[in-house]
């Protein structure tokens, strides 16, 4: 028929073998992609919203969702010191007027020497007065940012511990692990807690310790009887030195990125070295928290470490939303290959006002903030509560735009990897737990052709 478009073919019903369907559906791609890249070179003048409108389909709906970077979750008291927590810095460890005007300027150097300067940096650069002021102004501070909001996420009846507890926050620096989990946790602030910090700088120890009892003063414990701050004890060394008990909550944050970024093994064998070394630390039904970068090498080392944990009978209901195969394991991401490395990210917009000005002055300016991380329990005893949900999907990268005015999000499950397609506007974003309800086996969903996922209408 003259009238008839291209796409036309591929909407009629017919009874065909499998094999056939397989090839019309390559065809229809062949076919999509020519169309797609004609429209964008100005070739092709028929209008693309009837196509469009014919892609969106829906396959799943979504029946409860949840984010791991809810700002509404953060306690008001924990808000207000994340505020003005360069105001507590100051009364900490005070600049003068000229250390404060160059106080930008000492961000972006100490950015480069943890980044791409990284190899020419001192293992005690924390011990320089400039780098930890610099340090403790700006990166600790974001860093707090980032880890309120995963301690206040975290799923209901995760990390539950009782007055006698021990915790041990390994590469502790300025302690910003054991303050964000003050701040983040009011629950917990009641708790009668002996927290280790190990750290190979005790000055810079001292100086978080100082932080967080003026935090814990400003942020109280909900009842009057309970102790105004938890037990510090500070230990010098690296992972592998001894503490004298083993621990509920072992933690460590920013830490295995500058191990392995000076060890010249495969990541496999440096994390088999250094999960012995965190479970040994660990009492039976423990709790463990890694976090590092947004960046492909330490998305590869977080999946390799949680392969381990699940191994060792841990549960990891964050992030994760399942216990099968992580789709996005990074490997040789960081080397050009197209393997997505599991990072998280959240809007900045709700960051402290004071902090977002610092960044733009140090020329570092933050839209969002990125985060690859890892909580697992060791659920040894009983599998209750173990996240095997086969209908759960964890929002992993920022939105990309699609045809049809729409947002396509990569997207991790229990069958792999998936490509949500938001066709109705939801509003969807990285960090976000859905619960769905699908009415058809994954293996049917179509394939996108960039990445292999399995597209996902919503």
């Amino acid at each position: 028929m003259a009238n008839e478009k291209w796409y036309d073919q591929f909407s009629k019903k017919k009874n065909s073998k499998i094999s056939e369907a397989k090839n019309k559906r390559k065809e229809f791609n062949r076919q999509r992609d020519a169309y797609f890249d004609a429209k964008r070179r100005g070739t092709e003048k028929t209008a693309g919203d009837v196509f469009c409108a014919g892609l969106k389909r829906t396959d799943a709906e979504i029946t409860a969702a949840r984010n791991l970077f809810d700002a509404k979750t953060i306690p008001a008291d924990a808000i207000e010191v994340l505020n003005n927590f360069d105001q507590i810095v100051q009364g900490v460890k005070p600049m003068n007027s000229r250390q404060l005007q160059n106080l930008p300027k000492d961000i972006r150097t100490l950015s480069h020497q943890l980044t791409d300067e990284r190899e020419s940096r001192h293992v005690s650069y924390m011990n320089a007065t400039e780098q930890l002021s610099a340090y403790l102004r700006y990166f600790t501070w974001w860093n707090l940012v980032r880890l309120t909001r995963v301690f206040s996420n975290l799923p209901e009846g995760a990390l539950k511990l009782s007055d006698g507890d021990v915790v041990l926050d390994i590469g502790s620096g300025p302690l910003t692990v054991v303050i964000a989990l003050w701040l983040a946790r009011p629950d917990l602030r009641s708790k009668k807690l002996t927290v280790y910090c190990m750290d190979i700088s005790q000055s810079t120890m001292a100086t978080g310790e100082d932080l967080y009892m003026s935090v814990a003063a400003r942020a109280l414990p909900s009842t009057a009887e309970a102790e105004s701050f938890w037990k510090i004890i500070r230990v010098k060394g690296e992972i592998g030195t001894p503490i004298r008990k083993k621990a509920r909550f072992v933690t460590c944050a920013n830490m295995f990125n500058e191990l392995y970024q000076k060890e010249h093994e495969d990541p496999e064998k440096i994390a088999d070295r250094q999960f012995k070394r965190l479970v040994d630390y660990a009492e039976p039904e423990a709790a463990v928290f890694i976090a590092e970068p947004g960046m492909p090498a330490a998305g590869r080392f977080i999946s390799i470490m949680r392969e381990r944990f699940i191994a060792a009978g841990y549960n990891v209901p964050a992030p994760c939303p399942h216990l099968k195969k992580c789709p996005m394991n990074g490997l040789h991401a960081r080397y050009g290959g197209s393997a997505k490395w599991c990072n998280f990210s959240f809007s900045t917009e709700d960051a402290p006002s004071k902090l977002l000005k610092l960044s733009e002055s140090a020329g570092l300016p933050k839209d969002r903030a990125v985060i690859s991380f890892l909580f697992a329990e060791n659920m040894n005893r009983t599998a209750a509560g173990r996240n095997e949900n086969q209908d759960r999907i964890a929002v992993v990268s920022d939105p990309i735009m699609l045809p049809g005015r729409r947002q396509g999000f990569y997207s991790c499950c229990a069958h792999g990897m998936v490509l949500a397609i938001d066709g109705r506007n939801r509003n969807l974003k990285s960090g976000d737990i859905l619960t769905i309800k699908i009415g058809k086996d994954f293996d049917s969903l179509p394939k996108d052709k960039k990445s292999g996922a399995m597209e996902l209408n919503f």
